[in-house]
């Protein structure tokens, strides 16, 4: 990304760091206040509009540059969004760990293609009824949330909001198929993991709640099926097609979605629009105030020492933990870039952008606040009587499970 050489002082990073700051804070600070899209949008203008003043003045290209990715990327998310939302997966299985196990399985498979977001709401309900019976629960949707909403998403751009960036970033389609091995490895040793733990918690239940289970069986049933083809065109739209057609295609599937599905399987979903207008509210100053970082990493990168993979999957996850992987994978992008080593793609050795894609995308399991549908999940199973854990307490899971597993992944692949 070519700005003419303009590169900003460092104060104009402030922007970009107070509302990183502010996405992570605010929800837990004052709740009531971050429920509004209008305000999160306030808070994006009041930060983002003195960048855009910037580079109106001193690299007016790098705004259209920046608005054309803000809007591809709203149109990917909104239209898996809208799409997903049009699938409504219905049952009642006996909640036996290898039927939990294989839920979380699939879930991590179908999250590199409909999203973590479309895969979480998609999963999240059939798995809750499924275990209904049962009292210890409450790992199994940490469990969920480690593979269904961050980890299984990285084997497509579809995947999770980072890839999808570096994809409009000119990162090649397929080429987060080469975090196959990544994925299959953490997955799982996750999913072991799981089996054992909940092996142990389906003994600990009392005898009359898994009679209750096995006796409340109802096979899974998937309604507005029609969908899931529509999904699959959004994969061979982001595959095949350039801007604007891309883009194009992806509207009318999803307008096709939302005129041929029945407002009972959205109604069944508690499908509203309100999640997708949040993320297009806390975007747009995302987009804004990061193109002063971006351009300062590019620029001076290899001044702060992080030349590594390991340091790499390492630093990009650290912060997805507590700020928006997004963003998170693009600082680091650009920090490679600036590494000015050989390139491979992108200007980035491959073992550097495969550990940015896998920090970015796997360590946003680490905290409720590291990716979008992670509290989208904690709030379903709450509203389902389960008692999840406080952001505290969900971290002592991640601590416990997941830290050792990357420290693994780390000395596998890194």
């Amino acid at each position: 990304m070519d700005h003419s050489g303009f590169i900003p002082s460092l104060p104009w990073v402030a922007p970009f760091a107070l509302l990183l700051l502010g996405i992570a804070i605010i929800p837990l600070a004052a709740p009531h206040f971050w429920e509004s899209n209008l305000r999160k949008l306030g808070v994006s203008l009041v930060l983002g509009l003195p960048v855009a003043a910037l580079y109106l003045l001193q690299a007016p290209h790098a705004l259209a540059e920046t608005s054309r990715d803000y809007l591809s990327f709203m149109i990917l998310l909104g239209s898996l969004y809208v799409i997903s939302g049009g699938v409504l997966m219905d049952g009642d299985l006996e909640a036996k760990p290898w039927v939990n196990t294989a839920f979380l399985g699939l879930g991590a498979f179908f999250a590199s293609f409909v999203g973590t977001t479309g895969a979480s709401m998609l999963l999240i309900r059939p798995l809750l009824h499924t275990n209904s019976e049962r009292t210890r629960v409450v790992h199994t949707v940490v469990f969920f949330i480690f593979l269904v909403s961050n980890v299984g998403g990285s084997l497509t751009p579809l995947g999770d909001p980072p890839l999808f960036l570096g994809y409009l970033q000119g990162v090649p389609f397929t080429w987060t198929l080469r975090l196959l091995p990544h994925w299959l490895f953490t997955c799982g040793l996750l999913l072991a993991i799981y089996f054992a733990w909940d092996t142990w918690a389906h003994g600990q239940e009392p005898a009359r709640n898994l009679e209750a289970d096995r006796s409340h069986r109802k096979p899974l049933r998937i309604t507005g099926i029609h969908n899931l083809a529509l999904l699959g065109g959004i994969v061979l739209s982001a595959a095949f097609l350039a801007a604007p057609w891309r883009e194009l295609a992806m509207v009318g599937l999803a307008l096709a979605s939302y005129v041929a599905t029945s407002h009972h399987v959205r109604h069944a979903n508690h499908f509203s629009l309100h999640p997708i207008l949040e993320v297009a509210s806390v975007f747009a100053g995302i987009f804004l105030t990061m193109i002063p970082a971006l351009d300062i990493l590019r620029a001076h990168g290899g001044a702060l020492g992080v030349r590594e993979p390991w340091q790499f999957f390492w630093s990009t996850g650290v912060l997805s933990s507590f700020l928006d992987n997004a963003p998170t994978y693009l600082t680091f992008l650009a920090l490679g870039q600036g590494l000015h080593l050989p390139p491979d793609v992108v200007g980035v050795p491959h073992p550097i952008l495969e550990a940015i894609s896998a920090g970015a995308v796997f360590m946003g399991a680490n905290s409720y606040i590291g990716n979008g549908p992670n509290f989208m999940v904690r709030s379903i199973a709450e509203a389902r009587g389960v008692q999840m854990p406080s952001f505290g307490g969900y971290m002592l899971y991640s601590g416990a499970v997941l830290i050792p597993v990357f420290i693994v992944v780390t000395f596998v692949f890194f």
